[in-house]
């Protein structure tokens, strides 16, 4: 007999043979070897690194997703603007894996993990895991402001990404057919809320949207006087970048058009637009990029997190105190060899994922010791428009148009699966040839909802 498989089970099964040799007497069963199962939680940028590692190695191996595609989140800001397809910066998660046969993919989202019982319960149901890897990344936080979300979305999904796309698109079609100058100049009026890397290439973006692809689509309005506002509530922009790059980046956005207005926080949010000290600036569209939070790791765990959820790990990135349960990306609070916390890059999640798949190899197929995982910092980037980018790495410091080419060269080859890379060369060569966009479709569901963001209440 066989025995049965479910997702709650233990896989592993004793195989039965029965066969007849003329004296009709079964020949008895090998049991096969327990293989460890080790389970993924989230197909991001580490997520997907550390699965990649253990594909096609002696373990057996289930990714958990709640959406059936690995999204290269450093470019959804450009489908949000226009100049890309959402297909183009991602790509499905079975597509990725489908070449290690010992890699199981579960569209599925996790509700829970019991620590004690070894199990993770995905839509209802248990899996049990010998490793558990979580790496849920992190969602939008808005510092105790929850009713903002409805009014300002972030940028961390497809879903964000399109609901954007619709409001901004719209609110050009809208000023079209407006009469009263005061309205007209609202919808007009797009405010993006936080200076890091984010904020400032969305609000870029805009601008270049704005001032080239839109310039002579209308003729009612003008696009190119659209007022885009980039709202910081430190000192300055891009703050993790030394002072020089940070104030180039505010000259280039100033050259495009964007209004940078650092050292005052946003004290509310409506759909009549934002107050910054004390006074209400009109805005039909606001844009949310100034905050993070992780994923509910911690109370999965039930393990203690910092102020934006992160939950505290070891050098070799395990949970203190839970057996072969490890967490990294933006979920893990991880410390470099300075003991200082190591930021929310895709590349840290990147590094992360593929030290802990090949670490975990080791000590599961030769019993060896993990190592501590170490940072090695491949710059920070942040791109600012056409022909304006900045790099900071170790000593070096690059801005301008050299800065530009290395983001896209890199970008480009970071990008999962060889048809979105030349799919989004094309797109961009056409692009800066033309200074056309493609992607400025917005669909009959996006409509109503974008509408109602839109109008004045």
């Amino acid at each position: 007999m066989t025995a049965s498989k479910t997702m709650g089970e233990d896989l592993t099964s004793v195989s039965s043979a029965a066969r007849t040799d003329g004296r009709k007497e079964p020949v008895a069963a090998e049991a096969k070897t327990p293989v460890p199962h080790v389970v993924v939680v989230g197909a991001g940028f580490g997520g997907l690194a550390a699965a990649q590692e253990l594909g096609s190695a002696p373990v057996r191996v289930t990714v958990v997703d709640g959406r059936n595609y690995h999204l290269f989140q450093p470019l959804l800001y450009q489908v949000a603007t226009a100049a890309l397809s959402p297909g183009e910066v991602a790509e499905p998660i079975r597509k990725i894996l489908r070449r290690h046969r010992n890699i199981t993919v579960l569209l599925g989202h996790v509700e829970d993990v019991d620590t004690d019982r070894r199990e993770v319960r995905v839509n209802g149901k248990p899996l049990a895991f010998d490793y558990l890897v979580l790496a849920t990344g992190a969602a939008h936080s808005y510092f105790g402001h929850p009713e903002w979300e409805e009014i300002a979305p972030g940028l961390k999904t497809l879903e964000d990404a399109r609901r954007i796309r619709a409001q901004v698109l719209l609110a050009f079609e809208q000023a079209e057919m407006e009469d009263d100058p005061q309205e007209r100049e609202r919808l007009m009026t797009m405010a993006v809320i936080g200076g890091g890397p984010t904020g400032v290439e969305m609000a870029g973006a805009l601008a270049e949207l704005a001032r080239l692809a839109l310039a002579r689509d209308f003729r009612n309005i003008d696009p190119t006087k659209a007022r885009i506002l980039l709202l910081e509530a430190g000192p300055r922009i891009l703050s993790p970048f030394p002072k020089e790059l940070s104030a180039y980046a505010e000259r280039a956005l100033q050259k495009l058009g964007v209004t940078v207005k650092a050292g005052e926080p946003v004290e509310d949010i409506s759909h009549l637009g934002v107050t910054v000290g004390g006074r209400l600036i009109p805005a039909a569209t606001i844009i949310w990029g100034a905050g993070v939070a992780a994923s509910p790791v911690g109370r999965w765990l039930k393990v203690e997190t910092d102020k934006a959820g992160r939950v505290p790990v070891a050098p070799d990135l395990s949970v203190p105190g839970l057996k072969n349960v490890f967490v990294l990306g933006d979920a893990a609070l991880a410390r470099d060899e300075k003991d200082k916390p190591l930021p929310g890059l895709a590349q840290v999640a990147h590094q992360q994922g593929r030290y802990l798949g090949k670490a975990l190899l080791a000590r599961i197929a030769e019993g060896k010791p993990m190592p501590p995982f170490r940072y090695r910092s491949r710059g920070n980037l942040a791109v600012i428009g056409r022909n304006s980018a900045v790099i900071e790495f170790d000593s070096i410091e690059l801005k301008g148009f050299l800065a530009w080419m290395l983001w896209g060269i890199i970008h480009v080859y970071l990008l999962v699966g060889f048809q979105n890379r030349l799919l989004v060369t094309l797109r961009w060569l056409w692009a800066y040839l033309t200074f056309q966009r493609g992607a400025r479709i917005i669909s009959e569901g996006q409509v109503g909802g974008a509408a109602r963001n839109l109008a004045r209440r």
